[in-house]
Parts: C-alpha cells; sequence; structure tokens
C-alpha cells in the first residue's frame, strides 16, 4: 500500500547532522561520523532515505525546512538571529531543490503536479527509480524575516508553515511555553499574508490559545502534520479535543506522530528539560497499537476515517530508539495498515489513513498550475 508521510524534516538530518539521504539506509547507518554535529543522533539510528522510502511504497512526504532563533531562557534554537534563520532555510530548501535537479525527487507545488506524481506511483509496482514527491513546509516561521517576505517563500515553493518550534517564536508561542501564550504582533500580519497567497497552515508544535487565535483569524487551508491527543497522552505537545475537532471542521487532516514521548501514556512535563525516552520506560512499553489509538481516537472525533492519517516526525523525533517498538526503518510504517485492519478497519478506510487523506487535501489545497 502506498504512503504519504505528513512530517519528515528531511533536510535536518542532512544539513545538520551530515547525512546523504540519497545514500541506501545501511550506508548511511555504517557511514563514518563526519563532524561533530553528528554526535546528537548517531547515524545508526536513521530510519529514512530515499532509497529507504521507495523501499517503504512512500510516494511522498511532507518534508520541512526548520531554523529556530534561540531565545533567553529557553533552551531550543540554533540561531541567534531571524537572518541567520531565513539563511539556513534557505539553503535547506536548495538541498530539496538539489534533489529535485538529481532525479530522486519532484517538488509538488501545484494542485496538477501533485495528482501527476501521485498518478505515476499508483501506475507501477516498481518505484525502484521514481522520484518521491516533496511538499515543502516550514517547521516555525523564524525563517520569514518579516511578515511580507512570506511571498518570497512561496514563489520558491513553499506550501505549508507553523507559526513556531519549540519556545517563542517571532510570532506565536510554541512548545515548552505553556498552553496559554498567544499570538505575538506580527503573527496576525503573517496570516493575513498567508491567506492572501493560499499558503496552508500547520499548527502543530503551536500553544493551545496561539491556535485558537490563528483558526479565528485565519481562513485558509489548514492542518496538523505530527500532532498527537491529549485525552490520550497527556502534556501540552499533544492537543487537546476541541482543536482537534476544530481542524476537523475546517476540512484539515492530523497526522499522528512517531514520537514515542507523544504516545507513551504517562505523559511528560515539556516545560522542563525532556528526557530520553528510554530513561523512563523501556522502548518494548511504546508499540503501534499505542500509536494507533491516537489514529483511532480522530477518528471516532470525526465519525469517519477522513481526517487521520500518519505524521511521522521522522528521523526529526530521534529515529529507531525513540519511534514505537515495531519500527526500525520507515518500511515497517506499513505495520500501521495491519493494526487499523485487526482493528477491523476495512480497507478503504485504510488507505484514507495511510495515503489517501493527506492525497486529497493536497489536490484540493495546492495551488493550480497559472497559464
Amino acid at each position: 500500500m502506498l504512503i504519504i508521510d505528513g512530517d519528515y524534516p528531511m533536510a535536518i538530518g542532512a544539513l545538520h547532522w551530515d547525512r546523504d539521504l540519497s545514500w541506501d539506509l545501511n550506508r548511511i547507518r555504517l557511514s563514518e561520523p563526519g563532524t561533530p554535529k553528528n554526535g546528537e543522533w548517531p547515524d545508526a539510528y536513521t530510519m529514512a532515505s530515499i532509497p529507504e522510502m521507495r523501499k517503504a511504497h512512500m510516494a511522498a512526504a511532507l518534508v520541512k525546512v526548520c531554523s529556530c532563533v534561540k531565545k533567553p531562557g529557553h533552551p531550543h534554537g540554533e540561531y541567534r538571529t531571524q537572518n541567520l534563520a531565513y539563511a539556513a532555510s534557505m539553503g535547506q530548501l536548495a538541498y530539496y531543490q538539489l534533489m529535485e535537479s538529481t532525479g530522486d525527487a519532484n517538488i509538488l507545488a501545484t494542485r496538477e503536479g501533485f495528482a501527476s506524481h501521485m498518478r505515476a506511483w499508483s501506475d507501477t509496482d516498481d518505484f525502484s527509480d521514481l522520484p518521491v514527491g516533496f511538499i515543502i513546509g516550514m517547521e516555525g516561521a523564524d525563517a520569514i524575516v518579516w511578515p511580507e517576505q512570506v511571498h518570497e517563500w512561496w514563489g520558491n515553493g513553499l506550501r505549508v508553515i507553523s507559526l513556531s518550534h519549540y519556545g517563542i517564536s517571532a510570532y506565536s508561542h510554541g512548545t515548552a511555553t505553556g498552553i496559554n501564550g498567544g499570538l505575538l504582533p506580527p503573527g496576525r500580519p503573517l496570516l493575513k499574508e498567508m491567506d492572501k497567497l493560499g499558503m496552508i497552515l500547520d499548527v502543530s508544535h503551536t500553544s493551545d490559545a496561539s491556535v485558537r487565535e490563528e483558526l479565528e483569524f485565519f481562513n485558509g487551508p489548514v492542518l496538523a502534520s505530527h500532532q498527537n491527543c491529549r485525552a490520550i497522552t497527556p502534556g501540552e505537545r499533544q492537543q487537546p479535543d476541541d482543536i482537534l475537532k476544530a481542524v476537523i471542521d475546517r476540512g484539515g487532516v492530523i497526522g499522528a506522530s512517531m514520537d514515542t514521548w507523544m504516545i507513551y501514556k504517562g505523559g511528560l512535563d515539556w516545560s522542563g528539560e525532556i528526557p530520553q525516552p528510554w530513561e523512563v520506560f523501556p522502548r518494548e512499553s511504546v508499540t503501534l497499537e499505542d500509536y494507533v489509538d491516537h489514529i483511532d481516537y480522530v477518528c471516532q472525533l470525526a465519525g469517519n476515517s477522513e481526517h487521520a492519517a500518519i505524521g511521522g516526525d521522522t528521523d526529526g523525533q530521534g529515529g529507531v530508539p525513540e519511534a514505537p517498538y515495531e519500527i526500525d526503518t520507515i518500511v515497517d510504517y506499513q505495520i500501521v495498515g495491519d493494526v487499523l485492519s485487526g482493528r477491523g478497519y476495512k480497507t478503504a478506510d485504510i488507505e484514507n489513513i495511510m495515503y489517501r487523506n493527506w492525497q486529497r487535501f493536497f489536490e484540493k489545497w495546492l495551488p493550480g498550475e497559472i497559464g
């Protein structure tokens, strides 16, 4: 069965951790360390690469650029200024553009291009030479130096934006700032420009109060690229029912994250230093059954299977040791379909969750070709 991954921060693994993701996965896992940046998440933890995506039948992914400004009092962030964040994210964008030029990827910036790409994947069983589809998203908006600059990003193929990541961005409160911090003064002007363009809003990694403001002010399409359910896993990184329902009511899709800290039913206080999961619970205690609980919860809220999907945060969540127990590579995402089948989900519903919901969403909300 085909897969579309709603969250793969691919360029982070390439540029921050010195991984050539055009390589076979085993080659990456066995490669010698390149720079000190390799040290945080070793190459051996890597779950995905272009060849592995083909093996997984992963036709497309929402791939991210992510460069955040480090603020006093919060440990997250890589850069001192938005100018530097802009330059770094442009470098990540250039990585995706290079992969397109080598034939490894198709950047899917229009609904027609998306539909054509999916037809090519649907019409064959041999994916070995097919380019993987990339929808370009931005995780945290610090790389947009002023609101009107989003038009430049749009012209370069960016189609999805979340206003925050960890901490407080230039535009909103994000993860680990509590649930009550709202939009900052530039937030609404940015949303206004996004509305003009037809940009898609991602409500992931954004505080409850900020999301509620976004949904009140922003009129365009909405998704949650990698977002689990607070009713199952306590903690501010997951979202409460009213926000999940609002995304559903807007016709959005909610991708379930593979981050075990977002699945472990004991929850986590995201405001402090985040421990490694294995310091708190054995890896085998968080399985794809627990993961599918979040998918099923969204389906129950919606009353159908048309809004739940995969949003793996692939490799961005820490790789293999911080994924559900059955996951060694993204090929194992196929097991999600088996778990759903075991719970009585029909083939059409499983297809919705594995890829068709994302497919329908992007074929509806990506812009049409001009001319």
